[in-house]
């Protein structure tokens, strides 16, 4: 008599069977015959239903998971429309920040400083003592008498004229207080109350008041108080004399 196959036997070729696209036809105890019907599994016997049953719960799982797969969610209008506002949000953001560095960054470029003269020698610097009768209160350029002087920034005339030692003079008064004082000047072009620009001629060198030869003495007074470090004042503005 002709021995038939074990039943964990038969199980498993109706699996690799079915795994390999085809479908098992089992009558009976026995393995009858292989289809190439696709999905479905017909079975008579125990070992067709046990395998039918298999499958199907197989198949759930992939309907389940392609139902994932075609992302429902990812077309929800809400959603879509959430991410459009963020987006929008975002960009108005960026739109914002870039704004405020160009206005900052134009403002920088109209206050920067520049040099009262283009062609000077320092002679002395704030803080000396010797030729004066205290410190030396301000940052002196050696220059020809009549070489112009240039506005350092720009700001409003407040003071021109005669002041004793340091002769002719002129205060531009700046935008954020600070004053500037032009001192020995042989003369004086702006009046009170005119606007200039920073480069903008004021006036010219001279020998008036106290001096021993043609200076530009030049000195830095915040708010229109005490004399600050012109050198320094002009390294924090982006210049080195």
């Amino acid at each position: 008599m002709l021995a038939l196959p074990s039943l964990p036997l038969v199980a498993g070729v109706a699996v690799l069977a079915v795994s390999a696209g085809g479908a098992v036809t089992a009558s009976g105890a026995g393995v009858t015959a292989l289809t190439s019907t696709g999905s479905a599994v017909e079975a008579s016997g125990s070992i067709g239903s046990v395998t039918g049953q298999a499958l199907a719960r197989r198949g759930a799982v992939v309907s389940r998971s392609d139902t994932r797969e075609s992302g429902a969610e990812e077309t929800d209008p809400e959603l879509i429309a959430l991410a459009e506002k963020q987006m929008a949000e975002r960009a108005a953001k960026l739109a914002e920040i870039r704004k405020a560095a160009e206005e900052q960054a134009a403002k920088i470029k109209e206050n920067k400083w520049v040099l009262p003269l283009a062609s000077y020698g320092i002679t002395a610097t704030f803080g000396q003592y010797g030729l004066w009768a205290s410190y030396h209160t301000g940052l002196d350029f050696n220059a020809n008498s009549g070489d112009l002087i240039m506005s350092v920034a720009n700001g409003t005339v407040t003071e021109t004229g005669y002041d004793g030692a340091y002769g002719n003079k002129t205060v531009v008064t700046l935008d954020d207080g600070t004053e500037i004082w032009y001192c020995h000047q042989t003369s004086i072009h702006v009046s009170v109350g005119d606007r200039v620009n920073g480069g903008e001629t004021i006036g010219t060198v001279g020998a008036t008041g106290n001096v021993t030869g043609s200076h530009l003495h030049l000195e830095v007074r915040p708010g229109g108080g005490g004399p600050v470090d012109p050198f320094q004042a002009f390294v924090e503005h982006g210049i080195v004399p």
